[in-house]
């Protein structure tokens, strides 16, 4: 790739692109719906859980709520979701337990030996909009060997704000040109590209369920691989 030598910093979104989110929190809930005679598909909690990520964040990215981590809003979340399926009474260190879900999510496959291979050549870092404990303890799990934690705490924003990816930047000392961006989510690179960073789209055709995830063609984006062992073979890793 013509600009696998501009690079100097490569920057990862964490739920879904690193890491398989869906079948993680499935398997820890599994426990917990049975307990409370809860009759619903752990896989469909996930997904009705992961459903208020993205609407949770939007009164801080507007200025109507003052900051807070993501683990904050993924609990508030979670028991909203739980009082809609009757369970309003569980101890809180249940529900702490429960929310620790997004720290022990197991990397897709390719994952380690992919981003191992990549941080021979390049550092490597989270822009997540998980929060910088959440993230240490996910990467302990699962072994993923980051150089540094960016993201949503870091710019006290989250993405797609224009602070999240700029300061992340500005954090590590880099330009925006020389940052690449890597995700599986169209929304998160097209968000990266107008603010300046270069867009390296990886399938994850499995994330919300079988043949889900976002797709992308050749050229869309400056890379377009199947995993993050193809994005290593492109960047000459």
């Amino acid at each position: 790739m013509a600009f696998a030598n501009e690079l100097e910093l490569l920057g990862f979104d964490v739920f879904g692109t690193v890491v398989d989110w869906r079948s993680g929190v499935g398997r820890a809930v599994a426990p917990f719906l049975a307990r409370y005679g809860i009759d619903l598909d752990p896989l469909v909690f996930a997904d009705r859980w992961r459903a208020r990520y993205q609407p949770s964040m939007q009164p801080i990215r507007t200025g109507e709520r003052p900051w807070v981590r993501l683990p904050v809003l993924n609990r508030e979340s979670l028991v909203a979701l739980l009082a809609e399926l009757g369970a309003e009474d569980v101890p809180d260190a249940e529900l702490d337990d429960l929310n620790r879900a997004w720290e022990r999510l197991d990397p897709w496959p390719d994952a380690v030996e992919g981003l191992t291979r990549l941080k021979r050549r390049y550092p490597i870092a989270t822009i997540s909009n998980g929060d910088i404990g959440g993230m240490m303890r996910l990467a302990r799990f699962g072994g993923l060997p980051w150089d540094a934690i960016l993201g949503a705490e870091v710019a006290r924003s989250y993405k797609p704000t224009r602070e999240t990816y700029l300061r992340s930047a500005e954090a590590a000392g880099v330009a925006p040109g020389a940052l690449g961006m890597v995700a599986a989510h169209s929304a998160d690179l097209a968000a990266a590209r107008s603010f300046g960073l270069r867009t390296i789209f990886v399938h994850r055709p499995d994330e919300k369920g079988p043949d889900t995830g976002d797709r992308a063609e050749p050229g869309e984006w400056d890379i377009v691989a199947r995993d993050l062992n193809e994005v290593a073979n492109l960047l000459g890793c």
